[in-house]
């Protein structure tokens, strides 16, 4: 199993959804940044269930504890430990499953690739997994705000079909994602795609929709061509996210239907450096960023636990009917956000300080 992430900035991230702790182990977080449990609460916080309606109900605090890598609130350079302890178990919610597999739920592939599972809310492959990723992300977010003033905001921009209109991508900031439990600025669609999760809610069902990623101020020179460029490692981080379904960057698909005179991004000087005039290229080009921002949105398909009674078959291949008595999210979307955030911020401090070791090496 693949549980670690990065080359210079490490991640591994370790439990089980109804074990007694998740969390996560950093290698490779420079030395001296200001660190402790509060840098990290903020956006585990927002990631926490039961914080509104539109979420599961489990009630869950995630408080984090450093466990190492720190002294007088300062990072050593040595490995980071994170812990969080699952205090709301249920695992006899899911004791149906042990002979049933959840329909499009990873409980049948785990038992066919290990020959054995966490049977109880589905272990490595639950949602409760992203808890160690977005420990790890704040860290990373931090160290790249604090050298280069990088920020990440990301918001959700559609529920099944309600779209929300583009926000100025200018004056975007998590203040004005935040105002609304649905995680989008606009308070007009906000309310538009409140409602599209609580029918899916009410109806015992689920129900998906996209997450938009904006990066500001990411220095150019970032990515590393030709099979690790910067969009690709942002693709592979967005995608090893549960239930996401799709990336694009920039203009994405929709640059298909365009000519290349009209999707080009032509140079020109601003703010003191060499720009672009438009970005269709979504701030990364041939791999490397240009110090554009980069945009980025991934699909999130509806989640698998539903309250409804489906037809299905057992281990066995027995026809049976199968109700989960877990507690579920109607919609993942509003608590993906900032496990997106993290995830891009990984990706990105990640990506940093592998330039700054080549920076580094060519000054000698």
């Amino acid at each position: 199993m693949s549980s670690s992430f990065g080359t210079i900035f490490k991640v591994t991230t370790f439990g089980e959804s109804h074990c007694p702790a998740v969390g996560a182990v950093i290698d490779g977080c420079p030395p001296n940044l200001q660190l402790d449990e509060n840098d990290i609460q903020v956006q585990l916080d927002r990631r926490r269930p039961g914080q509104s309606e539109l979420t599961t109900k489990r009630d869950e605090a995630d408080q984090v504890a450093i466990l190492s890598g720190t002294e007088r609130g300062l990072t050593l350079g040595t490995p980071i430990a994170l812990r969080v302890e699952n205090r709301d178990q249920r695992p006899g919610d899911y004791k149906e499953m042990a002979d049933v597999p959840r329909p499009s739920h990873a409980d049948f592939t785990y038992q066919a690739k290990y020959g054995i599972r966490a049977s109880s809310g589905g272990g490595r492959s639950s949602a409760r997994e992203t808890i160690g990723r977005v420990a790890a992300g704040a860290i990373a977010e931090k160290f790249l705000l604090e050298q280069y003033g990088v920020e990440i905001i990301a918001w959700v921009s559609s529920v099944g079909t309600v779209d929300a209109p583009d926000p100025d991508l200018t004056t975007i900031n998590r203040s004005l994602v935040d105002a609304s439990d649905v995680r989008c600025p606009d308070q007009t669609a906000a309310e538009q795609l409140r409602r599209e999760i609580i029918a899916a809610r009410d109806a015992d069902d689920s129900i998906g929709g996209v997450v938009t990623c904006l990066c500001r101020n990411v220095p150019a020179g970032l990515g590393e061509p030709i099979f690790d460029k910067l969009e690709a490692q942002l693709a592979h981080a967005m995608l090893s996210i549960p239930a996401s379904k799709g990336f694009e960057i920039g203009s994405g698909f929709a640059g298909t239907r365009m000519r290349g005179s009209e999707h080009n991004d032509p140079f020109v000087w601003k703010d003191g450096r060499l720009g672009t005039s438009r970005n269709f290229s979504g701030g990364i080009q041939g791999g490397i960023s240009n110090g554009e921002d980069i945009l980025f949105r991934i699909a999130f398909k509806p989640a698998a636990t539903i309250g409804q009674a489906q037809k299905t078959a057992d281990f066995a291949g027995n026809e049976t009917e199968f109700k989960a008595r877990g507690r579920h999210d109607p919609c993942i979307l509003p608590r993906a956000v900032p496990v997106v955030e993290s995830m891009a911020a990984l990706v990105l401090a990640d990506m940093a300080l592998i330039q700054a070791s080549r920076n580094a090496t060519s000054r000698r």
